[in-house]
């Protein structure tokens, strides 16, 4: 299996020699051999002038969510890194000034939320405007790309957690998406997209033989991506999503919950493929600091059956049933929105809200989500690389 990055350093693409690179990129854009993107390329000759950093740094330095970064010297290479997380998050003309080309290597998880996709649908926009070649160096999707799962963002819902209608678990490479959204959402940038060799859709992590390095502090592990895209719901809420715990998003809970409460409750409706233990745990920073919290922790024993959307929703639904308003909603701001609800646009309009508001099961919410869910399958056919 071969990288998009590898492609490119094996001279498969040699018209890229020539140009003035901008690269974006993070600690999770390595070689197989754990090779930084960067310094491989500096080593080969290309001409790499200045870096750009998404959420969480260049370096993955900023451990927590929502800490911006300023642009700073990179003490590896000494190039110069513009930061595209905090006041700016769209390269400005002057960043892209003197360059004649960018490429794009970060390591995507599979979730609308997640927002390094959003860093590249604005990089793009950029490029377009500046005349510039927009160059993605794809790499594999962690979680799979058999399975899509959870609503499509809505008109009206859009935020740096989601800019374009994708559903929540998207199934897709980012270099899938990029060619995606360029002609289907009319960026219109000279896209390029170097894809992997070796990768199929059927494949997990595991199955690719790469190190897992972690793209942002708080996914730690496959594990944690594995659940990522259901558990991360719970950042709308005052449910502890186990921040402050080496077990991030498998972990979660609240002072108010007791655990084995909680675990019959959600039991009897998950999906086949997890289970959950009950736990106590007491996060090291983030919600509930240094407090108690009662919860579970998940446990997935077949990948490819587990449905994280649905648990997510099966734990939410419980935790009101046991809880009642005790569990809450987030209020704004989040992600630099200052208006709408949290949980709205992490789940991408606001039927979940109103739904486990009025009673619902986490079945008849996730229903409501699959027409747009096959809209988009339609819309991505052509777009589909990988077998």
């Amino acid at each position: 299996m071969r990288l998009g990055v590898e492609r490119l350093l094996a001279g498969e693409f040699p018209d890229l020699r020539s140009g003035r690179i901008g690269l974006i990129h993070h600690q999770a854009s390595v070689t197989s051999d754990l090779t930084p993107s960067v310094i491989a390329l500096l080593e080969d000759k290309f001409d790499v002038r200045v870096l750009f950093g998404p959420q969480h740094g260049a370096r993955g330095e900023k451990q927590d969510n929502m800490i911006e970064s300023g642009d700073y010297i990179d003490p590896a290479t000494g190039l110069h890194v513009n930061s595209l997380y905090g006041g700016v998050r769209k390269p400005t003309p002057a960043m892209l000034e003197g360059l004649d080309l960018v490429l794009f290597d970060l390591q995507d998880v599979g979730v609308r939320i997640y927002t390094f996709v959003w860093t590249m649908a604005l990089a793009m926009e950029a490029c377009a405007e500046a005349g510039l070649r927009f160059v993605v160096l794809d790499r594999p999707n962690p979680i799979g790309g058999m399975l899509r799962e959870g609503p499509v963002l809505r008109p009206g819902f859009e935020s740096f957690v989601g800019l374009h209608p994708i559903p929540l678990r998207h199934g897709l490479t980012i270099g899938e998406l990029a060619q995606w959204m360029n002609e289907t959402r009319s960026i219109g940038c000279d896209l390029q997209v170097i894809h992997c060799d070796g990768w199929r859709r059927d494949m997990l992590w595991h199955d690719t033989g790469l190190p897992w390095v972690m793209p942002s502090p708080n996914l730690p592990t496959v594990d944690s991506c594995i659940v990522y895209p259901g558990m991360v719901l719970l950042e709308g809420t005052n449910l502890s999503e186990g921040r402050g715990t080496t077990r991030p998003f498998e972990l979660f809970g609240a002072p108010y919950l007791n655990p084995q409460d909680v675990v019959e409750e959600a039991l009897p409706f998950l999906s086949p493929g997890v289970t959950i233990h009950p736990r106590y745990f007491e996060p090291a920073f983030q919600k509930y600091h240094s407090m108690i919290c009662g919860g579970g922790q998940l446990y997935v024993s077949d990948v490819k059956a587990f449905r994280p959307v649905h648990t997510a929703l099966v734990l939410l639904v419980a935790a009101r049933s046991l809880a009642g308003e005790a569990l809450q909603w987030r209020l704004p701001p989040y992600e630099y929105e200052n208006e709408l609800m949290p949980i709205d646009i992490l789940w991408g309009h606001d039927g979940l809200r109103l739904g486990v508001d009025a009673g619902k099961s986490g079945e008849e919410i996730l229903e409501e989500t699959a027409h747009d869910l096959r809209a988009f399958d339609e819309s991505i056919a052509n777009y589909l690389v990988y077998e």
